[in-house]
């Protein structure tokens, strides 16, 4: 609850919270608020200048920009969202397990994870790619892979912290079960830390999926995607940078809200932050 409180009172931080779910919304309700079918070919529209029917112009195939960017929004930032989750809930299932029973259990976990971590996600991600081919739930799938052990290390680390105080070792004492413990004392502690964690994630992974569908490897035509759409217009990009300036900024303005929610966040578990540091003479 002082979590919510804190946030409530950044207005940067809650006008980031809104602006992103907005923008999922956007996402899941787009067959309804889209103007055009983001697969409709008109060629007779190639490369049109926005109008009132077309509000950000057509793309090199007559198709409506804005439909593109709207429908964009599901594999942009729905997918790696659900991808993102699935990360948390492994990395924080295999965190706790670390942290709290300790001993064998923790060093294998961690050795796993030092594996996991020594290989750039950018480097598996082409790797599975190469493997499994060229499609979105590749890249999720290599996300979701890579990730876990990222966020089970950082939870780890929590967890270790706060089974050292006084009230988790009395629960111990008189009896509560591991079960009780972790969900009724610890877990509520480290949700905070998680929150934290998977909202400064999700700026790196969708700028990640980003470059990737630029590169061709994301998500596979005709279906919209950001980074393809940046990749789509690079040949008109100086007669026509508009093409380009739309998904651009779409990249932009929910990685900045991501970044800016996780500073929120940030400073309202820890408020002193918020106060301008002094200077020592």
């Amino acid at each position: 609850m002082r979590l919510i409180r804190n946030l409530v009172r950044d207005k940067l931080g809650i006008t980031s919270l809104l602006f992103l779910v907005l923008v999922m919304l956007m996402g899941v309700f787009a067959p309804i608020i889209a103007p055009h079918d983001p697969l409709a070919i008109n060629m007779p529209l190639r490369y049109a200048s926005p109008s009132w029917e077309h509000l950000l112009g057509n793309d090199h195939l007559g198709r409506d920009v804005l439909s593109r960017i709207l429908y964009g929004i599901r594999a942009s930032v729905l997918w790696i969202f659900l991808a993102l989750i699935i990360s948390v809930c492994i990395g924080t299932v295999m965190g706790f397990i670390a942290g709290y029973y300790r001993g064998i259990v923790d060093s294998i976990i961690m050795r796993i994870c030092d594996v996991m971590l020594s290989f750039p996600v950018y480097v598996i991600t082409i790797a599975i790619v190469g493997i499994l081919g060229v499609g979105l739930e590749n890249i999720l799938f290599a996300f979701v892979l890579m990730k876990w052990a990222w966020f089970a290390r950082i939870i780890r680390t929590s967890v270790l912290q706060y089974i050292e105080m006084e009230y988790v070792k009395y629960a111990r004492t008189i009896g509560l079960s591991h079960r009780s413990i972790i969900l009724r004392h610890i877990l509520p502690l480290t949700f905070s830390d998680i929150a934290v964690v998977a909202s400064s994630s999700m700026s790196s992974m969708i700028l990640q999926i980003s470059g990737l569908s630029f590169l061709g490897l994301g998500i596979k035509a005709p279906n919209a995607e950001w980074g393809m759409m940046l990749s789509e217009a690079r040949e008109v990009m100086f007669t026509r940078p508009e093409l380009m300036i739309a998904p651009g900024v779409a990249i932009i303005s929910v990685v900045i809200g991501f970044n800016f929610l996780s500073d929120s966040l940030q400073v309202a578990l820890n408020p002193e932050l918020r106060q301008p540091s002094k200077i020592i003479e």
